[in-house]
């Protein structure tokens, strides 16, 4: 990469047709260089002259002319997103003319920018920490309220905030231990199990509840592999279709419509379910519903939550209970459905097996709110209301791990009467883990990694 002393710039803003679209230049410099594309509208003032927080209107220009309006802001440094001196030029949002504006400011002798290098320069700068970086990323990629939610905690420094108290904790015992061990004479009080363990218990408790967290997480932000199962005609397309908001799989009175797997993405509240509509399970000798039934099955094993139907307005059928013997050993809510037409289903049979249990009628669209709320509880995030630092990815979970295990150690030799020395090396080994996590120290392998994610204008 490039000295970071030079000005980027970058389309910030969505490569598609829109009102406004932002080109980002960051860099020392970059007031100057901007200022050879833009001119404001009034002659009397420059655009170098301009205050922090500011912005001048006018047009941009290139070799061939003018080329649009522009909104120029800029921001000194250290006051901005980089750290560094920043200008945002506001065009029209048209391809060609931020394509043009963009290819204006690199002849000027800015270079393109890499890709997450706008948050990278925060992070180097100080601006940021890693988990506040990498929920950059999380907020924008958020897909509904909640993930947006802990994105937007864990940017303002949810995550940061709880290590940093943890680590503060930590350090003050490994101080406590080197004086202790380094200062045998001095009149320094002794570490005992008494005194050092409530203090690494206290940092174990607090890690380990950030690593409970890691897969409620998870779902808010990935969603929830999720398939929908059941005898043939029980209403599982109708639900489907229900949950979708549109006609996705085809609904008629015929068993065996479905035969092989309707996929769709749909949100039921704060939860983003990956659904998956599946032909009825059922013993059969067509050889087409049979293949539908080995992938049902096949979709089942693998799936993170079942949707198991039952027709309630009808008794249970063999293949309802051989189903439902299956899917009740994972993790599964028992839908009885078709409440409209009455229920003749032996429910308390389907409630000695499954754990939750709603009644709906998928064709009126009863008892929804009742799933959504049984749904958050399968995937553990019901109690979640986004303030929670939650770690946010695979990186922060294996560092959290380490740290979690490094505590372990530390406890268990000073329990076990092992010399300070050891319980110091595990010590030190949990503040690595932590500094490794938020990237006050790490290497450039893993801050490569983390912003090769990004894209190009962040």
């Amino acid at each position: 990469m490039s000295t970071q002393s030079s000005v980027i710039a970058a389309v910030s803003t969505a490569l598609a047709p829109a009102g406004l679209g932002v080109i980002r230049l960051s860099g020392e410099g970059a007031v100057l260089l901007a200022e050879q594309v833009f001119r404001p509208a009034s002659k009397t003032r420059r655009l170098s002259d301009q205050p922090g927080y500011t912005a001048m209107y006018g047009k941009v220009y290139d070799r061939e002319g003018e080329i649009d309006e522009c909104v120029a802001l800029v921001f000194r440094a250290p006051h901005s997103y980089t750290g560094e001196e920043v200008v945002e030029l506001s065009c029209h949002g048209g391809l060609y003319l931020l394509r043009r504006t963009l290819r204006a400011v690199l002849d000027a002798g800015a270079r393109p920018a890499e890709a997450g290098e706008f948050t990278r320069r925060a992070f180097i700068n100080g601006k940021l920490d890693l988990t506040r970086a990498e929920a950059v990323m999380d907020l924008i990629a958020a897909n509904g309220r909640l993930a947006a939610k802990t994105a937007l905690a864990a940017r303002e420094g949810a995550v940061y905030r709880r290590l940093e108290e943890v680590k503060n904790t930590l350090l003050g015992a490994a101080a406590n231990l080197s004086a202790y061990v380094d200062y045998p004479d001095d009149d320094i009080p002794e570490l005992t199990p008494e005194t050092l363990g409530p203090q690494l218990a206290a940092a174990r408790d607090a890690v380990r509840e950030l690593l409970d967290t890691y897969d409620a997480g998870k779902v808010i932000r990935e969603g929830v592999d999720t398939v929908i199962i059941g005898s043939p005609n029980v209403g599982k397309s109708t639900l489907m279709n229900r949950l979708a908001g549109c006609e996705r799989s085809i609904v008629t009175p015929i068993a065996g419509t479905t035969r092989d797997i309707v996929e769709e993405t749909i949100r039921l509240g704060d939860v983003l379910l990956r659904l998956a509509d599946t032909a009825g399970l059922h013993a059969t000798e067509d050889e087409v519903e049979r293949i539908g039934v080995r992938r049902t099955q096949s979709r089942m094993d693998t799936a993170a939550l079942l949707l198991a139907v039952f027709d309630g307005s009808r008794p249970l059928t063999e293949d309802d209970r051989r189903m439902a013997e299956k899917a009740c050993c994972q993790n599964a809510i028992a839908i009885i459905n078709k409440t409209d037409l009455g229920l003749e289903i032996n429910e308390e049979y389907i409630r000695s097996l499954f754990e939750r249990v709603v009644v709906i009628s998928a064709r009126d669209g009863n008892g929804l709110a009742a799933l959504e709320k049984e749904v958050r509880e399968a995937v553990g995030i019901n109690g979640i209301d986004g303030t929670e630092p939650l770690l946010a990815n695979e990186r922060q979970r294996f560092c959290a791990a380490n740290c979690l295990e490094c505590l372990d150690e530390a406890i268990a030799a000073l329990n076990g009467g092992m010399t300070l020395d050891a319980v110091q090396v595990s010590i030190d080994g949990a503040i690595a883990a932590i500094l490794e996590l938020t990237g006050e120290r790490t290497t450039e392998a893993v801050v490569d990694e983390v912003f090769a994610r990004f894209c190009v204008g962040k």
